[in-house]
């Protein structure tokens, strides 16, 4: 005859195991690689969403705001470009006088030659 408290202890022992085994179970089926993938792009999902939704809010209450920080942001990006452009434009502007050097206002063609002068 086994006594009646260690009957008890090997009831509650074999409850507790199979506690202990469904949440293992439980764990390992939280913990697979595929759905924790899934969880994540799930979640950034929403974040993104959050945030998307954020902004037009923002860009809503605030349309000139929003559309001269994006125009800073593109000035940013395109600065070397921008100054290429302005530094042609620049040498566009500037008239030929300035570029070449002056001329005196007889040309060599005219001008008689040292044996000539003398």
């Amino acid at each position: 005859m086994t006594d009646p408290r260690i009957e008890a202890a090997r009831i509650e022992v074999e409850r507790s195991r199979a506690q202990m085994l469904e949440t293992a179970k439980s764990l390992q089926h939280r913990l697979e690689p595929g759905k924790l993938t899934r969880d994540a792009w799930q979640s950034a999902k929403e974040k993104g969403a959050d945030l998307a939704e954020d902004a037009v809010d923002a860009v809503r209450k605030r349309p000139y705001a929003a559309g001269g920080v994006v125009a800073a942001i593109a000035l940013f990006i395109a600065r070397e470009p921008i100054m290429e452009l302005f530094g042609k434009l620049g040498g566009v502007m500037t008239s030929n006088d300035e570029k070449k050097p002056k001329r005196s206002k007889r040309s060599k063609k005219h001008e008689p030659k040292a044996a000539e002068r003398t």
